[in-house]
């Protein structure tokens, strides 16, 4: 299975976007998506070296926030490009805190990571409203007693390049938001940290705890929660795989189109934004979809290959195989040894991020001994997994944050089955 297969629409958050206007900032790559997101996004000056440096912050609106939250700032922070792991890049996201004091020592961190918006700038989450499961879910936290900060991922409102499914970019975008957050709140946030996610977002979280102990040994992380999980590893030690059903079903070309779009920008090209040409690869059918999608995000791009009628048969004049080589060794982990406990949600309908491929990466962190608490919820979808989890998730959290064991229950864990019917 490579990272390509992953992509068998693993939809999580599509938003149809608007362009705002326009910054000061100068494309200097036509292909990354860059601009039309407003100034705040654009850091003139140095970037530091150190990552996890808070260059600036502003009130978030009542739109972007949520209904839970005392207050909610829009970030701007320094962390290091992901292919050399030494050249300063910027990167955006969201600080959500809880209403009321905050408790001695602050409140503690859930690090959370996104689902799939895009790959251009206008997808950035902090500069748009939370979908209606958001609200409701990040708010549940936040009335628990969590602070929450919440990435952009690189790429996604600054500038360059969205290396979009690339854990090491995801994860490092993670641990460098909760740095920042925690030298800018001195008092109102504690270093106590589970990263969480969903979707492309779940690979975020799981690779920020992976990452954790060699790029952030300051950041206590005490475990990690992800639900449709997205991530991939070859590393497998003899872990049980179940078959993985094929790449793209017949049943949703405009999606499948849209999603091999945002692979190509994001996964693919990412690896090499200088090499990697559009124009070496992308068809003449395909090219009004590229660029379209520099400025619109997933479920507008959907739509619009659907009126343009292009599959993804027809994406390329020329085959990919190399660079998808190239993708896969950069964006698989490497192993899965994650040192942190990790909780589980696998919706038994999801048609999404598929059962199989779920549970192949569980099964891989089990071959690894990872303590992983894995649930099945019968009838979720890959999107309602995520509210069904908090029936389990938070005695998870408020476990992990104290100190205590987590029963491991890699000992019972079984294949998902056959696909189940969504509940209504």
């Amino acid at each position: 299975m490579t990272l390509r297969q992953l992509l068998a629409g693993v939809i999580a958050v599509a938003v149809a976007i608007s362009p705002l206007a326009a910054s000061s900032q100068t494309r200097s790559d036509r292909w990354a998506g860059d601009g039309g997101v407003t100034a705040f996004y654009t850091y003139d000056l140095k970037i530091p070296a150190q990552p996890g440096v808070m260059l600036r912050t502003e009130a978030a609106s009542a739109e972007v926030s949520v209904p839970s939250a005392g207050s909610a700032y829009r970030i701007l922070y320094s962390s290091l490009d992901w292919r050399d792991g030494k050249t300063p890049i910027t990167v955006s996201g969201l600080i959500f805190f809880p209403k009321g004091a905050p408790p001695k020592g602050g409140w503690p961190i859930l690090a959370w990571s996104h689902g799939t918006t895009g790959v251009a700038d206008v997808c950035a989450p902090s500069l748009n409203p939370r979908s209606e499961r958001d609200r409701i879910y990040l708010s549940a936290w936040l009335d628990d007693g969590y602070a929450i900060v919440a990435t952009d991922y690189s790429g996604l409102g600054t500038p360059g390049a969205h290396p979009y499914l690339q854990y090491r970019s995801e994860g490092m975008a993670v641990l460098d938001s909760v740095r920042a957050a925690l030298k800018a709140y001195p008092g109102k946030l504690q270093n106590k940290i589970v990263t969480i996610g969903q979707s492309q977002g779940s690979g975020a979280a799981i690779a920020a705890a992976y990452l954790a102990p060699t790029y952030a040994r300051d950041l206590r992380i005490k475990g990690t929660v992800a639900t449709g999980i997205v991530a991939h590893t070859t590393h497998l030690n003899g872990a049980r795989q179940e078959p993985v059903p094929s790449l793209y079903t017949e049943t949703d070309t405009a999606k499948n189109a849209g999603y091999e779009m945002l692979y190509f920008l994001g996964t693919v090209r990412s690896i090499d934004p200088d090499g990697i040409r559009p124009e070496d690869y992308i068809s003449d059918a395909a090219w009004p979809l590229l660029e379209k999608a520099q400025s619109t995000c997933l479920s507008g791009l959907s739509t619009y290959a659907g009126q343009l009628g292009v599959t993804v048969d027809q994406l390329y004049k020329q085959p990919i195989d190399e660079l998808e080589k190239r993708a896969d060794q950069a964006g698989d982990f490497p192993d899965v040894k994650i040192r942190t406990p990790v909780f589980v949600g696998t919706g038994l309908a999801d048609s999404d991020a598929q059962t199989a491929t779920q549970y192949n990466f569980v099964s891989a962190m089990c071959a690894a001994r990872d303590v992983v608490e894995w649930h099945y919820y019968p009838g979720a979808t890959h999107s309602s997994a995520v509210l069904r989890s908090r029936a389990d998730s938070p005695a998870f959290v408020e476990a992990v944050m104290h100190g205590r064991k987590i029963a491991n229950r890699c000992g019972s864990l079984v294949p998902p089955g056959p696909l189940q019917a969504p509940d209504s």
